[in-house]
Order: C-alpha cells, then structure tokens, then sequence
C-alpha cells in the first residue's frame, strides 16, 4: 500500500496515539504538506499532558476520546503503531467500516522514500540528538530539510511552535531517526545512512547486527562510527562510508589528542579530517563525550550529503539540544540542580550518568522504567550500568515501570532491579509511587546534588523535574 499512495493529501488521516513522540511529528509533517488531520491518545483521556493536546487543536487537528468516535468514514486512513492492540476501539471502528490502516512506520518510510535526498539515522542510542544536530547542520547552511524527530528540537521551538518535533522544509532532503526496535528500520532506501552505535536494548545482537548490516546496504553512502566495534564489523555491509571516531586513529573524521575539554554544560575539541588533514575547532552547547560522539556522527552525515566538513563544525556550534536530553531543567538557591534525561536502555543511561560523574557533587538519579516488558529484557544491564557508574555517595531511586493499560506481564518490576543494583554494590531504593519518589528526593538532597530525571514513554516526566526544582525553591 505504501508505494502505490499517490497523494498523501488527497484524503483524511487519523491517528491513533497522535500525542506520542513518534505520532506527533510525523502527523505534524502530513499537516505541514496539507493534509487533514485528526487523532485520540490515551494520554489526552486520561489528562495527562494537557498542553500539547491544546495546541494540536489549535493547529486545526480534530481530537476525539479514543473510543473509536474519530474513525467516521473508511476514505480515512488509520495509522497505529505495531504495538496497539486490536481491541482498541479505532481498530475495532476502521475494521468495521473498512479504513485502510497504516503503521507509523509505513508512513514514515513512504515519506521518507520519496525524497530526493534522504539521510536515516539508526543506533541503539543518540538517534534523536544526531537528528537534531544534523538537521540544524542542514538548516543553518540553506538546504531547508524536513526534519522527523522522536524529540523537541530547541533551536525550533517557538511561542508558536512549542512541540518543534518536527520541521517540514521545501528543500530536497528530509532526515529522520529510524527505529530498529519493531524491526521497521529495513524499510528505508536511504541516501545516506548514518550508523551510531550497536548494543543490547529491544532485540537480541544477532537481531541487531542483521538488521544494521542491511540498513548499511541499503543506502548510498554510509556514515559509520569506528569507536564502536560493532558497528565497525559492519562496515562491509556500506556500499560507500566515511568513518568518524574519537578515539580511533584510522577513523576519516576525529579528534586531536589532548584537545577535549569539558564543562557542566558543554564540550569542545580539535577536529581531524584526516583525507587531507584539516583541522577544525568544534565547540559544543552540549556535554558529554557521547556528545561530542553525536556531533562527529552529525558532521560526518552532512559531510555525506555534500556539505564540507568546516562549514558542519561551524553550523552545529548552534546547536542548542534537545528536550529531555540532558536537559538541565534549573538550579536552586542552595546549588542543587535539576536534569531532565531520556536515559532508558543501558548505553542512555551510562553515558549521562558517565558525564554527570565527570564533575564534582553526589548524583541523585531517579529511574522510571519505560515498561514491564524492556525491564525484563535489560534488567541485569541496566542495574549493572547504576551501580558501576554511581559511587558509594550516590543513589538510584526506582518507581514502578510505565502502564498506561493494556495485557502487559506486571509481576516482575522495579523491586528486581534495586534488588540486582545492591548486588552489583550500588545503593538503591524501590519507592513504588512516583509522587513518593519526589518527596524521598527532596528530604534528602543537600547543596552541590544533581538530581537527574530518567525515563521513556512519559511526557510528565518534564513536569516531574520542574516540581522537583520548585520544591527545593
């Protein structure tokens, strides 16, 4: 279906779950081209996040309850992701009255597919900020791209437009982060794909290094990260490649040795292009060695698609993060400061808890697991990660997984998990309700803490930190 849709905007949409961070800028893109447009989300019922549901509507989207109320005609064409079950009432209503259905990921790929230019970026972490980066490269030097992000792009935020997660451009390219997850990431045809990293998070390695291998086959060209040995093992797979590394000596893109240097809140280094050994002072708005990471990955993308390497250092100085990717929500009179984090899977979470470490004070890292379901898969690791990033002064304070509803297995949760970071010689707390959670945190956070946020699948996670901040005011 998706290759023989010959008018994305002759006929009307709807979306299931429209409030979602893979939804919203996708149906946003179609709105952008001119599409009619409307959506439920569970969220929305159940009252959470309110504001974004209020500037869909006042982007001219029609919400309705989702129980099935939405899906009027079968011209419509439902789209849900894999994951919703088929007796959600929007399923139910577009089986009866006969509309198409569409998986996010269809649709995006049909989109996708259809450019001119088109630059995919896959890896089990950083995906969102390299999109994000790349997709300020790509704007600041004229290409107008069409930009599909799983996050809020600061530099495109607006009183406007306060949910920039997307962007739809006139220009040739579009960008996209792709998700290996459902597997949907072999669906692209990209022109340049970008490969960050390979490690343990929904599927299994063989499932991973199968399906990143024939994404790099895929595609014209290849950006590929050379730390990553994973990702260097597949590098066979590229029809074309430029590498990019920070440590690597035979990566095409690097860094000078000795030239990093790090703040809180941001990082720099001397750049290396070693085809004809050019150097280029980069300077980062974000911390973090995995950072710096995302930016020679971005760079090396954009280099792909035909900017020089001198004019992407110079773009991406602009770059001003992402929502909820380390994202530093305030300070408090007494110094202790607050970080909203998307840290999830095992390698989220090391990297922003390796960069909270890099500086001095004791490190409060709440976790709220994105499901019962990715707790059991990557458990073990992810309380490993807890306990040998944090020292004998820190702490890990667990809530219960996300559960939004549904069929999910709950009988293995949070306990489990602070059970196993006490075993790998980490000092953790399972505090069951998330409110409770807040107040542990605020009774026993002391001048010079940092209090980091994390989680997935949750936008009050946002709201969480901010009254974390106004409590310790």
């Amino acid at each position: 279906m998706n290759d023989n849709l010959a008018d994305l905007t002759s006929h009307p949409w709807f979306f299931c779950g429209i409030g979602g961070s893979g939804m919203l800028p996708l149906a946003m893109i179609l709105h952008g081209q001119g599409a009619q447009i409307a959506g439920s989300d569970r969220s929305r019922d159940q009252g959470r996040t309110p504001e974004k549901f209020a500037w869909l509507e006042q982007q001219g989207i029609a919400l309705f309850p989702q129980d099935g109320s939405g899906i009027t005609s079968a011209t419509q064409t439902l789209i849900a992701s894999a994951a919703v079950e088929d007796t959600v009432p929007e399923m139910v209503r577009a089986r009866e009255l006969g509309s198409p259905r569409m998986s996010r990921a269809d649709l995006l790929s049909t989109l996708f597919n259809r450019a001119a230019c088109s630059i995919a970026i896959g890896g089990t972490s950083g995906k969102s900020t390299v999109t994000g980066m790349l997709g300020w490269i790509l704007y600041s030097v004229g290409r107008d791209p069409t930009i599909m992000n799983g996050a809020v792009m600061k530099n495109f935020v607006s009183a406007d437009t306060p949910f920039a997660s997307a962007r739809v451009g006139k220009g040739a390219v579009f960008v996209s982060e792709v998700d290996e997850s459902d597997g949907s990431i072999a669906l692209y045809r990209p022109t340049v794909a970008v490969l960050l990293n390979v490690s343990l998070d929904h599927k299994s390695m063989e499932e991973l290094r199968e399906l990143f291998g024939n994404f790099l086959a895929a595609a014209g060209t290849s950006a590929i990260n050379w730390d990553d040995p994973e990702s260097r093992a597949l590098a066979g797979h590229a029809q074309n490649a430029v590498t990019y590394g920070i440590d690597h000596p035979d990566a095409t893109i690097g860094v000078e040795a000795g030239s990093i240097a790090d703040t809180p809140t941001g990082i720099s280094a001397r750049l290396i292009d070693r085809r004809d050994g050019s150097r280029h002072a980069l300077t980062l708005q974000v911390p973090g060695r995995h950072n710096l990471s995302n930016a020679l990955a971005a760079i090396a993308g954009a280099h792909a698609a035909g900017i020089p390497v001198a004019d992407a250092v110079a773009a991406i100085a602009g770059f001003s993060g992402l929502a909820r990717r380390f994202d530093i929500v305030g300070t408090s009179a007494s110094g202790i400061t607050v970080i909203d984090d998307f840290g999830h899977n095992p390698e989220k979470c090391r990297a922003t808890l390796r960069t909270l470490k890099s500086h001095p004070g004791r490190v409060i890292a709440f976790f709220q697991p994105h499901g019962y379901g990715p707790l059991r898969q990557m458990g073990h690791e992810l309380a490993q990660t807890f306990a040998e990033e944090l020292g004998s002064d820190d702490i890990t304070i667990l809530c219960d997984p996300v559960y939004f509803g549904g069929t999910v297995d709950r009988s293995e949760g949070s306990e489990r998990i602070t059970r196993l970071i006490a075993e790998f010689g980490g000092k953790a707390e399972y505090v069951p309700d998330r409110e409770a959670c807040g107040a542990m945190i605020t009774a026993i956070a002391k001048p010079g803490d940092r209090i980091v946020i994390m989680g997935a699948r949750d936008d009050t996670l946002s709201t969480f930190a901010r009254e974390i901040l106004a409590h310790l005011a």
